[in-house]
């Protein structure tokens, strides 16, 4: 994470303290405003919450891992660039989603969860198969670019489906008034960059203690740098499930895997000119647990239309059991 970077660096651990204790405060007013704009925009345009999550909301909170991977694969740290992007992946889904469905639950519509789920096994089928040259290189970067595409087309689709039936329904109507758009405008900005910065001040604070109380970088790289670029999928969802909008939570967190897959790789394997080196530990760890967690994740919610809490249990230990074979296996 790199905003920390405009503060003064310092070894003083009471001031980490006070900036990751604001670290905290800035994501969790952020999310708190990023969800109610979101919310007012999905209601203004009429369209369901999970697609508005899938799109604008996923888009925004993707923002740390995708200034993480360019900035790591420009310097050359290929390992980052590939660990972050399907590391995040795994911490939404194991992590993030695991809570919503344990807390919340809730039916999905079998069709754009269906498509959604379907294009995220062929991201990771496309990492993966490519993944075991050690190099992930132009082809299947293209490949992952034309799931991008039409990921954007069905999603823009399914916003005209969903608007049209609306209206049929002839659903209860909210007035876009001028200063009702700016301040929603003025919460979404403000709330993404909260959510942002917040997490920027919580992880770069919380390596800092880390150090200082002797805990290795190994550890610090899979628990805290890889749950807190999923912080603001984390607290939005978070957010959403105590406003009752669990449909954004779902939508924000399959959208963000969507583009965290086939938009943020592609462009650290161009920037690379197409030789983006694949870590063994991605090569055999990494990326199989991200195919395995997604697989519980989509497979039991598309057969009964929901997800259930023992599904997110289920998700949730599969999680932790990655992060400690993480921890303790040497490749």
């Amino acid at each position: 994470m790199y905003f920390a970077s405009i503060l003064p660096t310092t070894n003083n651990i009471w001031i980490a303290v006070l900036l990751l204790a604001l670290g905290i405060v800035f994501i969790i007013k952020g999310g708190d405003f990023f969800v109610d704009a979101s919310v007012w925009v999905a209601e203004v345009l009429k369209m369901p919450k999970f697609l508005i999550g899938a799109t604008i909301v996923s888009i925004a909170t993707t923002l740390p891992e995708m200034i993480v991977s360019i900035i790591a694969v420009a310097g050359g740290n290929f390992a980052i660039s590939i660990g972050n992007a399907v590391g995040s992946v795994t911490a939404n889904t194991g992590l993030i989603l695991a809570i919503s469905a344990i807390f919340v639950g809730g039916v999905i519509n079998r069709r754009d969860f269906g498509i959604k789920a379907i294009l995220i096994m062929a991201a990771t089928a496309v990492i993966f198969i490519f993944g075991l040259t050690g190099t992930f290189g132009i082809l299947p970067s293209v490949l992952l670019l034309v799931i991008l595409i039409y990921y954007m087309y069905e999603t823009a689709a399914s916003a005209k489906r969903s608007i049209e039936t609306i209206e049929e329904r002839e659903a209860t109507d909210v007035k876009a008034e001028p200063k009702k758009i700016i301040i929603n405008i003025i919460k979404f900005v403000v709330g993404a960059a909260g959510i942002v910065l917040g997490a920027d001040l919580l992880v770069e604070n919380a390596k800092l203690l880390a150090s200082a109380i002797g805990v290795s970088d190994g550890i610090i790289a899979i628990t805290i740098v890889a749950i807190g670029t999923s912080l603001p999928e984390l607290i939005t969802t978070i957010t959403s499930i105590t406003k009752k909008q669990g449909d954004l939570g779902v939508g924000n967190i399959i959208g963000a895997n969507i583009i965290d897959l086939v938009l943020i790789l592609p462009i650290c394997s161009f920037i690379s000119k197409g030789q983006l080196i694949i870590e063994p530990q991605s090569m055999f760890l990494d990326i199989p647990a991200s195919l395995l967690i997604s697989l519980v994740a989509v497979v039991p919610a598309l057969i009964f239309k929901k997800f259930t809490k023992l599904q997110g249990f289920v998700m949730l230990a599969l999680y932790i059991l990655y992060i400690v074979l993480a921890a303790t296996i040497k490749f």
